[in-house]
Protein backbone atom coordinates (compact mmCIF):
# COMPACT_ATOMS: atom_id res chain seq x y z
CA UNK A 1 0.00 0.00 0.00
CA UNK A 2 2.97 2.36 0.35
CA UNK A 3 2.74 3.44 -3.27
CA UNK A 4 -0.78 4.70 -2.64
CA UNK A 5 -0.17 6.22 0.79
CA UNK A 6 2.98 8.06 -0.34
CA UNK A 7 1.14 9.46 -3.34
CA UNK A 8 -1.80 10.73 -1.30
CA UNK A 9 0.43 12.42 1.26
CA UNK A 10 2.63 14.02 -1.38
CA UNK A 11 -0.33 15.36 -3.36
CA UNK A 12 -1.90 16.79 -0.21
CA UNK A 13 1.31 18.57 0.77
CA UNK A 14 1.83 20.01 -2.70
CA UNK A 15 -1.75 21.28 -2.60
CA UNK A 16 -1.03 23.14 0.64
CA UNK A 17 -1.58 20.75 3.54
CA UNK A 18 0.61 21.27 6.59
CA UNK A 19 -0.41 17.81 7.81
CA UNK A 20 -2.08 14.85 6.12
CA UNK A 21 -2.94 11.25 6.87
CA UNK A 22 -4.61 8.47 4.91
CA UNK A 23 -6.48 5.37 6.03
CA UNK A 24 -7.08 2.49 3.64
CA UNK A 25 -9.70 0.16 5.09
CA UNK A 26 -11.15 -3.17 4.02
CA UNK A 27 -13.97 -4.39 6.27
CA UNK A 28 -15.41 -7.88 5.87
CA UNK A 29 -18.49 -8.88 7.85
CA UNK A 30 -20.66 -11.95 8.17
CA UNK A 31 -23.93 -12.02 10.12
CA UNK A 32 -26.29 -14.95 10.69
CA UNK A 33 -29.70 -14.83 12.37
CA UNK A 34 -31.84 -17.85 13.20
CA UNK A 35 -35.42 -17.43 14.40
CA UNK A 36 -37.71 -20.26 15.49
CA UNK A 37 -35.76 -22.94 13.69
CA UNK A 38 -35.33 -21.03 10.43
CA UNK A 39 -32.37 -19.09 9.07
CA UNK A 40 -33.95 -15.64 8.99
CA UNK A 41 -31.03 -13.59 7.70
CA UNK A 42 -27.60 -14.23 6.27
CA UNK A 43 -25.18 -11.62 4.98
CA UNK A 44 -21.58 -11.53 3.85
CA UNK A 45 -20.23 -8.11 2.91
CA UNK A 46 -16.92 -6.53 1.98
CA UNK A 47 -16.47 -2.77 2.09
CA UNK A 48 -13.29 -1.14 0.80
CA UNK A 49 -12.06 2.40 0.38
CA UNK A 50 -9.78 5.14 1.66
CA UNK A 51 -10.08 8.48 3.41
CA UNK A 52 -7.65 11.42 3.42
CA UNK A 53 -7.62 13.84 6.34
CA UNK A 54 -5.61 17.07 6.14
CA UNK A 55 -4.89 20.33 7.90
CA UNK A 56 -4.55 23.36 5.62
CA UNK A 57 -4.58 27.01 6.69
CA UNK A 58 -5.06 25.73 10.25
CA UNK A 59 -8.34 23.87 9.59
CA UNK A 60 -9.47 20.30 8.94
CA UNK A 61 -10.50 18.83 5.62
CA UNK A 62 -11.57 15.29 4.78
CA UNK A 63 -12.52 13.41 1.62
CA UNK A 64 -12.87 9.73 0.71
CA UNK A 65 -13.49 7.29 -2.11
CA UNK A 66 -14.09 3.59 -2.74
CA UNK A 67 -11.75 3.55 -5.76
CA UNK A 68 -8.09 3.05 -4.84
CA UNK A 69 -6.59 4.34 -8.11
CA UNK A 70 -3.82 6.85 -8.70
CA UNK A 71 -6.02 9.45 -10.38
CA UNK A 72 -8.69 9.06 -7.73
CA UNK A 73 -6.12 9.41 -4.94
CA UNK A 74 -4.96 12.68 -6.51
CA UNK A 75 -8.53 13.98 -6.75
CA UNK A 76 -9.47 13.03 -3.18
CA UNK A 77 -6.28 14.43 -1.63
CA UNK A 78 -6.75 17.75 -3.46
CA UNK A 79 -10.44 17.83 -2.48
CA UNK A 80 -9.58 17.34 1.20
CA UNK A 81 -7.22 20.33 1.01
CA UNK A 82 -9.82 22.43 -0.76
CA UNK A 83 -12.35 21.62 1.97
CA UNK A 84 -9.82 22.50 4.68
CA UNK A 85 -9.08 25.87 3.11
CA UNK A 86 -12.78 26.61 2.85
CA UNK A 87 -13.28 25.58 6.49
CA UNK A 88 -10.45 27.90 7.53
CA UNK A 89 -12.63 30.88 6.64
CA UNK A 90 -14.83 30.09 9.65
CA UNK A 91 -12.19 28.79 12.08
CA UNK A 92 -11.82 30.21 15.57
CA UNK A 93 -8.24 29.08 16.01
CA UNK A 94 -5.68 26.90 14.27
CA UNK A 95 -5.74 23.15 14.83
CA UNK A 96 -2.96 22.12 17.24
CA UNK A 97 -2.09 18.40 17.20
CA UNK A 98 0.57 18.63 19.88
CA UNK A 99 3.75 16.54 19.61
CA UNK A 100 4.16 14.40 16.46
CA UNK A 101 3.25 10.72 16.51
CA UNK A 102 5.72 8.64 14.47
CA UNK A 103 5.23 4.87 14.47
CA UNK A 104 6.03 2.05 12.08
CA UNK A 105 4.33 -1.15 13.19
CA UNK A 106 1.87 -3.97 12.56
CA UNK A 107 -0.82 -5.34 14.86
CA UNK A 108 -3.14 -8.34 14.58
CA UNK A 109 -5.85 -9.52 16.93
CA UNK A 110 -4.67 -12.75 18.59
CA UNK A 111 -7.03 -15.55 17.53
CA UNK A 112 -7.00 -19.32 17.94
CA UNK A 113 -9.61 -20.08 15.26
CA UNK A 114 -10.14 -17.71 12.33
CA UNK A 115 -13.95 -17.29 12.27
CA UNK A 116 -13.94 -16.81 8.51
CA UNK A 117 -12.38 -20.26 8.08
CA UNK A 118 -15.24 -21.99 9.97
CA UNK A 119 -17.93 -23.37 7.65
CA UNK A 120 -21.29 -21.69 7.37
CA UNK A 121 -22.94 -25.03 8.07
CA UNK A 122 -21.19 -25.36 11.43
CA UNK A 123 -22.22 -21.86 12.46
CA UNK A 124 -25.86 -22.36 11.50
CA UNK A 125 -25.98 -25.77 13.23
CA UNK A 126 -24.71 -24.14 16.43
CA UNK A 127 -27.47 -21.52 16.36
CA UNK A 128 -30.14 -24.07 15.46
CA UNK A 129 -29.09 -26.26 18.40
CA UNK A 130 -29.56 -23.33 20.79
CA UNK A 131 -32.86 -22.40 19.15
CA UNK A 132 -34.20 -25.96 19.47
CA UNK A 133 -33.19 -26.22 23.12
CA UNK A 134 -34.86 -22.91 23.99
CA UNK A 135 -38.12 -23.68 22.20
CA UNK A 136 -38.38 -27.06 23.92
CA UNK A 137 -39.52 -25.10 26.99
CA UNK A 138 -43.29 -24.68 27.01
CA UNK A 139 -44.34 -21.03 26.84
CA UNK A 140 -41.50 -19.82 24.61
CA UNK A 141 -43.01 -18.19 21.53
CA UNK A 142 -39.89 -16.72 19.93
CA UNK A 143 -36.23 -17.69 20.01
CA UNK A 144 -33.76 -15.62 18.06
CA UNK A 145 -30.04 -16.41 17.87
CA UNK A 146 -27.34 -14.51 16.04
CA UNK A 147 -23.65 -14.60 15.18
CA UNK A 148 -21.52 -11.77 13.83
CA UNK A 149 -17.95 -11.77 12.56
CA UNK A 150 -15.84 -8.85 11.41
CA UNK A 151 -12.35 -8.43 10.00
CA UNK A 152 -11.00 -4.91 9.50
CA UNK A 153 -7.70 -4.56 7.65
CA UNK A 154 -6.39 -1.02 8.03
CA UNK A 155 -3.36 0.82 6.70
CA UNK A 156 -2.55 4.22 8.20
CA UNK A 157 0.14 6.63 7.03
CA UNK A 158 0.87 10.27 7.87
CA UNK A 159 3.15 13.07 6.79
CA UNK A 160 4.80 12.82 10.21
CA UNK A 161 6.28 9.49 9.12
CA UNK A 162 3.89 6.88 10.54
CA UNK A 163 3.05 3.70 8.63
CA UNK A 164 0.84 1.23 10.51
CA UNK A 165 -0.93 -1.92 9.37
CA UNK A 166 -3.61 -3.59 11.50
CA UNK A 167 -5.78 -6.70 11.16
CA UNK A 168 -8.62 -6.56 13.71
CA UNK A 169 -10.96 -9.55 14.15
CA UNK A 170 -14.22 -9.71 16.10
CA UNK A 171 -16.63 -12.50 16.98
CA UNK A 172 -20.09 -12.18 18.52
CA UNK A 173 -22.90 -14.53 19.55
CA UNK A 174 -26.18 -14.28 21.42
CA UNK A 175 -29.64 -15.71 22.02
CA UNK A 176 -32.86 -13.94 23.02
CA UNK A 177 -36.08 -15.73 23.93
CA UNK A 178 -39.59 -14.38 24.49
CA UNK A 179 -42.21 -16.05 26.63
CA UNK A 180 -45.87 -15.10 26.20
CA UNK A 181 -48.74 -15.76 28.60
CA UNK A 182 -51.16 -14.17 31.06
CA UNK A 183 -51.50 -11.11 28.86
CA UNK A 184 -47.83 -10.19 28.76
CA UNK A 185 -44.44 -11.00 27.29
CA UNK A 186 -41.14 -11.50 29.09
CA UNK A 187 -37.65 -11.67 27.64
CA UNK A 188 -34.33 -13.26 28.55
CA UNK A 189 -31.01 -12.94 26.77
CA UNK A 190 -27.64 -14.66 26.91
CA UNK A 191 -24.75 -13.85 27.21
CA UNK A 192 -25.83 -10.20 26.87
CA UNK A 193 -28.88 -8.24 25.79
CA UNK A 194 -29.71 -6.57 22.46
CA UNK A 195 -28.70 -9.39 20.18
CA UNK A 196 -25.30 -10.62 21.29
CA UNK A 197 -22.07 -10.34 23.23
CA UNK A 198 -18.98 -9.58 21.16
CA UNK A 199 -15.20 -9.38 21.56
CA UNK A 200 -11.92 -9.18 19.67
CA UNK A 201 -11.42 -12.91 19.36
CA UNK A 202 -11.69 -15.85 17.01
CA UNK A 203 -14.35 -18.54 16.76
CA UNK A 204 -13.20 -19.85 20.13
CA UNK A 205 -15.39 -17.05 21.54
CA UNK A 206 -18.49 -18.90 20.30
CA UNK A 207 -17.38 -22.13 21.95
CA UNK A 208 -16.47 -20.39 25.21
CA UNK A 209 -19.95 -18.97 25.78
CA UNK A 210 -21.79 -22.25 25.01
CA UNK A 211 -25.11 -20.72 24.01
CA UNK A 212 -26.79 -24.11 23.38
CA UNK A 213 -25.83 -25.18 26.89
CA UNK A 214 -27.48 -22.10 28.42
CA UNK A 215 -30.54 -21.91 26.17
CA UNK A 216 -32.87 -24.00 28.34
CA UNK A 217 -31.95 -22.07 31.49
CA UNK A 218 -32.78 -18.66 30.05
CA UNK A 219 -35.95 -20.02 28.44
CA UNK A 220 -37.13 -21.34 31.79
CA UNK A 221 -36.35 -17.97 33.39
CA UNK A 222 -38.39 -16.14 30.74
CA UNK A 223 -41.40 -18.40 31.39
CA UNK A 224 -41.01 -18.05 35.16
CA UNK A 225 -41.05 -14.26 34.82
CA UNK A 226 -44.65 -14.42 33.56
CA UNK A 227 -45.77 -15.51 37.04
CA UNK A 228 -43.26 -13.52 39.06
CA UNK A 229 -44.40 -10.56 41.22
CA UNK A 230 -43.68 -7.03 40.10
CA UNK A 231 -40.61 -5.27 41.42
CA UNK A 232 -41.74 -3.01 44.28
CA UNK A 233 -41.22 0.76 44.26
CA UNK A 234 -38.92 1.86 47.07
CA UNK A 235 -35.44 3.07 47.99
CA UNK A 236 -33.21 0.08 48.65
CA UNK A 237 -29.85 -1.58 48.07
CA UNK A 238 -29.20 -3.09 44.65
CA UNK A 239 -26.57 -5.44 43.24
CA UNK A 240 -26.01 -5.21 39.48
CA UNK A 241 -24.67 -8.17 37.52
CA UNK A 242 -21.76 -7.77 35.09
CA UNK A 243 -23.66 -7.18 31.81
CA UNK A 244 -26.00 -4.61 33.38
CA UNK A 245 -23.15 -2.83 35.12
CA UNK A 246 -21.29 -2.79 31.79
CA UNK A 247 -24.07 -0.74 30.20
CA UNK A 248 -24.27 1.49 33.30
CA UNK A 249 -20.56 2.22 32.83
CA UNK A 250 -21.06 2.84 29.10
CA UNK A 251 -23.82 5.39 29.55
CA UNK A 252 -22.91 7.19 32.77
CA UNK A 253 -19.10 6.88 32.70
CA UNK A 254 -17.94 6.35 29.12
CA UNK A 255 -19.88 8.99 27.23
CA UNK A 256 -19.31 11.92 29.64
CA UNK A 257 -15.50 11.48 29.46
CA UNK A 258 -15.38 11.95 25.68
CA UNK A 259 -13.55 15.26 25.47
CA UNK A 260 -15.17 16.33 22.20
CA UNK A 261 -18.55 16.19 23.98
CA UNK A 262 -17.09 18.23 26.83
CA UNK A 263 -15.93 20.90 24.37
CA UNK A 264 -19.34 20.94 22.66
CA UNK A 265 -18.65 19.43 19.25
CA UNK A 266 -21.16 16.62 19.84
CA UNK A 267 -23.92 18.77 21.32
CA UNK A 268 -26.28 18.50 18.35
CA UNK A 269 -26.58 14.72 18.25
CA UNK A 270 -25.36 13.12 21.45
CA UNK A 271 -25.38 15.98 23.93
CA UNK A 272 -22.56 17.37 26.03
CA UNK A 273 -21.22 16.28 29.43
CA UNK A 274 -21.50 17.16 33.08
CA UNK A 275 -17.73 16.52 33.45
CA UNK A 276 -16.74 20.03 32.37
CA UNK A 277 -13.05 21.09 32.36
CA UNK A 278 -13.08 22.72 35.81
CA UNK A 279 -13.91 19.30 37.29
CA UNK A 280 -10.72 17.74 35.91
CA UNK A 281 -8.83 16.27 38.89
CA UNK A 282 -11.13 18.29 41.14
CA UNK A 283 -14.40 16.35 41.34
CA UNK A 284 -15.59 13.40 43.40
CA UNK A 285 -17.22 11.05 40.93
CA UNK A 286 -17.91 8.11 43.26
CA UNK A 287 -16.95 6.35 46.45
CA UNK A 288 -13.33 5.60 47.32
CA UNK A 289 -13.53 2.05 45.95
CA UNK A 290 -14.55 3.26 42.47
CA UNK A 291 -11.62 2.98 40.07
CA UNK A 292 -12.37 3.30 36.35
CA UNK A 293 -9.86 2.98 33.54
CA UNK A 294 -9.96 3.39 29.78
CA UNK A 295 -7.75 1.07 27.78
CA UNK A 296 -7.37 -0.44 24.32
CA UNK A 297 -5.05 -3.23 25.47
CA UNK A 298 -7.19 -5.69 27.48
CA UNK A 299 -7.08 -9.04 25.63
CA UNK A 300 -10.44 -9.88 24.07
CA UNK A 301 -12.08 -6.52 24.81
CA UNK A 302 -14.31 -5.23 22.03
CA UNK A 303 -12.47 -1.90 22.26
CA UNK A 304 -9.02 -3.48 21.92
CA UNK A 305 -6.67 -2.50 19.08
CA UNK A 306 -3.04 -1.66 18.39
CA UNK A 307 -3.37 1.96 17.26
CA UNK A 308 -6.25 4.39 16.95
CA UNK A 309 -7.16 6.09 13.67
CA UNK A 310 -4.73 8.96 14.30
CA UNK A 311 -1.88 6.47 14.60
CA UNK A 312 -1.64 6.84 18.39
CA UNK A 313 -0.64 3.64 20.26
CA UNK A 314 -3.17 1.75 22.37
CA UNK A 315 -2.70 2.51 26.05
CA UNK A 316 -4.32 2.56 29.48
CA UNK A 317 -5.57 5.74 31.18
CA UNK A 318 -6.98 6.28 34.66
CA UNK A 319 -10.42 7.91 34.47
CA UNK A 320 -11.55 7.70 38.11
CA UNK A 321 -9.01 6.92 40.82
CA UNK A 322 -10.18 6.40 44.40
CA UNK A 323 -13.48 7.98 43.45
CA UNK A 324 -11.90 11.16 42.03
CA UNK A 325 -12.29 12.13 38.37
CA UNK A 326 -8.79 12.25 36.83
CA UNK A 327 -8.97 11.69 33.07
CA UNK A 328 -10.77 12.06 29.74
CA UNK A 329 -10.81 10.17 26.47
CA UNK A 330 -8.81 12.39 24.12
CA UNK A 331 -7.71 13.00 20.56
CA UNK A 332 -4.47 14.71 19.62
CA UNK A 333 -6.31 17.99 19.12
CA UNK A 334 -8.42 17.87 22.30
CA UNK A 335 -5.45 16.74 24.41
CA UNK A 336 -3.59 19.84 23.24
CA UNK A 337 -6.61 22.02 24.00
CA UNK A 338 -7.04 20.55 27.48
CA UNK A 339 -3.38 21.16 28.26
CA UNK A 340 -3.87 24.87 27.55
CA UNK A 341 -6.54 24.89 30.26
CA UNK A 342 -4.75 22.49 32.62
CA UNK A 343 -0.96 22.62 32.15
CA UNK A 344 -0.65 19.42 34.23
CA UNK A 345 -2.76 17.40 31.74
CA UNK A 346 -1.00 14.76 29.62
CA UNK A 347 0.84 16.16 26.62
CA UNK A 348 -0.26 13.39 24.25
CA UNK A 349 -3.55 11.82 23.21
CA UNK A 350 -4.53 8.56 24.91
CA UNK A 351 -5.48 7.03 21.57
CA UNK A 352 -9.28 7.17 21.53
CA UNK A 353 -9.93 8.37 17.97
CA UNK A 354 -11.75 5.89 15.76
CA UNK A 355 -13.77 6.07 12.55
CA UNK A 356 -16.61 3.82 11.41
CA UNK A 357 -14.93 2.83 8.17
CA UNK A 358 -13.00 4.58 5.43
CA UNK A 359 -15.65 7.21 4.61
CA UNK A 360 -15.95 8.71 8.09
CA UNK A 361 -13.59 11.09 9.87
CA UNK A 362 -12.26 9.79 13.22
CA UNK A 363 -13.98 11.02 16.36
CA UNK A 364 -13.40 10.26 20.04
CA UNK A 365 -14.88 6.88 20.92
CA UNK A 366 -14.79 4.65 23.97
CA UNK A 367 -12.42 1.69 23.78
CA UNK A 368 -12.63 -0.50 26.92
CA UNK A 369 -13.95 1.69 29.75
CA UNK A 370 -13.98 -0.53 32.82
CA UNK A 371 -14.68 -0.59 36.54
CA UNK A 372 -11.78 -2.30 38.24
CA UNK A 373 -12.61 -5.37 40.36
CA UNK A 374 -12.81 -5.38 44.14
CA UNK A 375 -12.37 -8.15 46.70
CA UNK A 376 -15.78 -9.80 47.13
CA UNK A 377 -17.18 -13.06 45.83
CA UNK A 378 -20.77 -12.80 44.61
CA UNK A 379 -21.97 -15.30 47.23
CA UNK A 380 -20.36 -13.29 50.02
CA UNK A 381 -21.74 -10.03 48.63
CA UNK A 382 -25.28 -11.40 48.62
CA UNK A 383 -24.77 -12.88 52.10
CA UNK A 384 -23.65 -9.45 53.32
CA UNK A 385 -26.82 -7.77 51.98
CA UNK A 386 -29.70 -7.92 54.45
CA UNK A 387 -32.34 -6.38 52.20
CA UNK A 388 -32.08 -5.52 48.51
CA UNK A 389 -32.57 -6.53 44.88
CA UNK A 390 -30.18 -8.34 42.54
CA UNK A 391 -30.69 -7.07 38.96
CA UNK A 392 -29.61 -9.05 35.90
CA UNK A 393 -29.16 -8.19 32.18
CA UNK A 394 -30.26 -4.90 30.65
CA UNK A 395 -33.70 -4.50 29.12
CA UNK A 396 -33.98 -0.73 28.64
CA UNK A 397 -32.14 2.51 29.34
CA UNK A 398 -32.64 6.25 29.29
CA UNK A 399 -30.20 9.02 30.20
CA UNK A 400 -30.17 12.77 29.67
CA UNK A 401 -27.86 14.52 27.22
CA UNK A 402 -25.36 15.54 29.93
CA UNK A 403 -25.26 11.95 31.29
CA UNK A 404 -26.58 12.83 34.74
CA UNK A 405 -30.15 11.58 35.21
CA UNK A 406 -30.78 7.99 34.18
CA UNK A 407 -33.19 5.07 34.36
CA UNK A 408 -32.40 1.44 33.58
CA UNK A 409 -34.62 -1.61 33.38
CA UNK A 410 -33.42 -5.20 33.67
CA UNK A 411 -34.77 -8.46 32.28
CA UNK A 412 -34.59 -10.31 35.58
CA UNK A 413 -34.32 -9.51 39.28
CA UNK A 414 -34.28 -11.37 42.57
CA UNK A 415 -35.27 -10.18 46.00
CA UNK A 416 -32.53 -10.38 48.63
CA UNK A 417 -33.69 -11.09 52.18
CA UNK A 418 -31.44 -11.89 55.11
CA UNK A 419 -28.42 -12.43 52.88
CA UNK A 420 -30.14 -14.91 50.57
CA UNK A 421 -31.73 -14.72 47.13
CA UNK A 422 -35.49 -14.85 47.40
CA UNK A 423 -38.38 -14.37 44.99
CA UNK A 424 -37.87 -13.71 41.30
CA UNK A 425 -39.11 -10.21 40.37
CA UNK A 426 -40.12 -8.87 36.97
CA UNK A 427 -40.15 -5.46 35.31
CA UNK A 428 -37.45 -4.07 37.59
CA UNK A 429 -36.07 -0.59 37.09
CA UNK A 430 -33.77 1.72 38.97
CA UNK A 431 -33.06 5.45 38.65
CA UNK A 432 -30.33 7.78 39.80
CA UNK A 433 -28.07 10.76 39.29
CA UNK A 434 -24.61 9.73 38.15
CA UNK A 435 -22.28 11.03 40.92
CA UNK A 436 -24.78 10.21 43.68
CA UNK A 437 -25.25 6.71 42.31
CA UNK A 438 -21.51 5.98 42.15
CA UNK A 439 -21.04 7.51 45.59
CA UNK A 440 -23.30 4.73 46.85
CA UNK A 441 -21.06 1.95 45.50
CA UNK A 442 -19.74 0.15 48.59
CA UNK A 443 -18.67 -3.28 47.29
CA UNK A 444 -17.34 -4.76 44.03
CA UNK A 445 -16.77 -8.42 43.24
CA UNK A 446 -13.28 -9.74 42.54
CA UNK A 447 -11.44 -10.50 39.32
CA UNK A 448 -12.89 -14.03 39.16
CA UNK A 449 -16.24 -12.38 38.36
CA UNK A 450 -14.78 -9.64 36.12
CA UNK A 451 -15.30 -9.74 32.36
CA UNK A 452 -15.17 -7.25 29.48
CA UNK A 453 -18.69 -7.02 28.07
CA UNK A 454 -19.03 -5.98 24.43
CA UNK A 455 -21.33 -3.24 23.16
CA UNK A 456 -21.34 -3.40 19.34
CA UNK A 457 -23.95 -0.69 18.74
CA UNK A 458 -22.73 2.61 20.21
CA UNK A 459 -23.96 5.52 18.08
CA UNK A 460 -22.40 8.95 17.81
CA UNK A 461 -21.57 11.64 15.27
CA UNK A 462 -23.10 13.39 12.29
CA UNK A 463 -23.18 11.66 9.85
CA UNK A 464 -23.78 8.77 12.20
CA UNK A 465 -21.07 6.33 13.18
CA UNK A 466 -21.36 3.03 15.06
CA UNK A 467 -18.50 2.05 17.38
CA UNK A 468 -17.70 -1.25 19.09
CA UNK A 469 -16.84 -0.72 22.75
CA UNK A 470 -15.99 -2.90 25.75
CA UNK A 471 -16.72 -2.49 29.46
CA UNK A 472 -15.03 -4.54 32.14
CA UNK A 473 -17.25 -5.15 35.13
CA UNK A 474 -17.92 -7.52 38.00
CA UNK A 475 -21.14 -7.47 40.07
CA UNK A 476 -21.24 -4.48 42.40
CA UNK A 477 -23.47 -3.17 45.20
CA UNK A 478 -25.06 0.28 45.40
CA UNK A 479 -26.84 1.72 48.44
CA UNK A 480 -29.96 3.93 48.66
CA UNK A 481 -31.20 3.51 45.09
CA UNK A 482 -34.74 4.20 43.91
CA UNK A 483 -36.19 1.10 42.29
CA UNK A 484 -39.58 0.65 40.67
CA UNK A 485 -41.71 -1.20 38.19
CA UNK A 486 -41.50 -1.16 34.41
CA UNK A 487 -44.50 -2.17 32.29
Amino acid sequence: MREYTDRALNVAQVAGASYADIRIVRRTTQEITVKNGVVQALSFDTNFGFGVRVIADGAWGFASSNRLEKEEIDRVAKLAVTIAKASAVAKKEDVDLGPPEVHSDTYRTPVEIDPFEVSLEEKIDHLLAADKEARSVEGIMVARGSMAFQREEKTFASTEGSYIEQDLIETGIGLTVNAVGKGEMQQRSYPNSFGRHQGTSGYEFVEEWDVPGNARRIAEEAVALLSAPQCPSKVTTIILDGPQLGLQIHESCGHPIELDRVFGTEAAYAGTSFLTPEKYRNFRYGSEIVNIVSDAITPGGLGTYGYDDEGVPAQRTDIVRGGMFVGYLTSRETASRLRKIHPDAPERSNGAMRADGWNRIPIIRMNNVSLMPGEWTLDDLIADTDDGIYMITNKSWSIDDRRLNFQFGTELAYEIKGGKLGRMLKNATYTGITPRFWAGCDAICNEDHWHVWGTPNCGKGQPGQVAHTGHGAAPARFRDVQVGMMK
